[in-house]
């Protein structure tokens, strides 16, 4: 039964061509000093970060399946695949994906796998395809489905419809659409703040497909200024490899400058901008506006990063 859903991103990719060109011949003919457009070296890193993507993923996907499929048969629970339930599958995927997305925004050793979607200065259509090489740290979200009886086929279908919906989202050339949509649905007004850079636009909005999970959650924030896209310390590099990979080596080294074993864990599981240094004010209250909800103050970046 399962093996009857379609591989929505493979069927998707001549959509992904085509708005992609179609976007890039809308800035040529209509260029727009506010956004921020698009550059060759830019895009082409995105791309090669998308295709790179493909073959990393396919390798994780082999342990993952394997875990996946032992707690599907360990389970007594089964979830038909039927036109009523896979609308509920792809709600409960949506769900856990805000926690996946939020938990990879606060916890650095998961931050340094999802930094790559942010790295770019630009955001535009090949944004959307600036995918991690590393996403062995997702599985884990996703396991109370699978308990739940969800068929790891069912739910590879639900995470690639959620992936395929998002594409659209990375765009400058799309204003607020009606306030219902605004409302329910993540849309590129809302993404954008997602992708600024900014003190008061940091981790927020984390909704995949709905935005409501984000109102529910204390975590959205809508579009008011203008966005500046990027990290708060920007890596300046266009290599894939370094893309991929340039916080997992500011992680190890901090790791091998820390001064004790709470500090080493404080570098790979605290936030991407925790510093054992600083004060235990300064601390509290960032943890305080964390915690009621309020608009974070801006998060410095991991140390070093900015040098490679």
């Amino acid at each position: 039964m399962p093996s009857s859903l379609p591989d929505v991103v493979l069927w998707s990719i001549p959509a992904f061509v085509l708005l992609t060109v179609l976007e890039m011949v809308s800035y040529r003919l209509h260029p727009d000093e506010d956004s921020a457009g698009y550059e060759t070296k830019d895009a082409a890193t995105s791309i090669a970060m998308g295709l790179g993507s493909l073959v990393f993923d396919a390798l994780w996907k082999v342990p993952i399946v394997a875990l996946y499929a032992a707690v599907y048969e360990l389970t007594p629970l089964r979830v038909p695949i039927l036109w009523w339930t896979l609308p509920l599958m792809l709600l409960a995927q949506d769900f856990f994906y805000y926690w996946s997305h939020r938990g990879h925004h606060v916890i650095r050793i998961l931050w340094a796998c999802h930094v790559v979607h942010h790295s770019s200065r630009k955001f535009n259509l090949t944004t959307a395809l600036r995918q991690p090489w590393t996403t062995w740290t997702v599985w884990p979200f996703y396991v109370p489905m699978i308990a739940l009886g969800v068929h790891p086929a069912a739910l590879a279908f639900c995470s690639s419809a959620n992936l395929v919906y998002q594409f659209w989202v990375h765009t400058e050339r799309i204003g607020k659409l009606p306030r219902p949509i605004e409302f329910v649905f993540n849309t590129p007004s809302h993404h954008r703040v997602h992708h600024a850079s900014q003190g008061g636009y940091l981790d927020r909005n984390f909704g995949g497909i709905l935005i409501v999970w984000d109102r529910m959650f204390r975590s959205f924030v809508p579009e008011t200024d203008g966005c500046v896209f990027g990290l708060t310390k920007n890596i300046g590099t266009f290599n894939p490899l370094r893309v991929a990979t340039h916080e997992y080596a500011a992680i190890a080294r901090d790791i091998r400058a820390a001064e004790d074993w709470r500090e080493r864990a404080g570098r790979v599981f605290r936030g991407p901008g925790w510093n054992p240094r600083r004060t235990r004010a300064e601390e509290a209250h960032a943890e305080g506006a964390h915690a009621e909800g309020a608009e974070p103050s801006k998060r410095p970046g991991p140390s070093l990063s900015s040098t490679l």
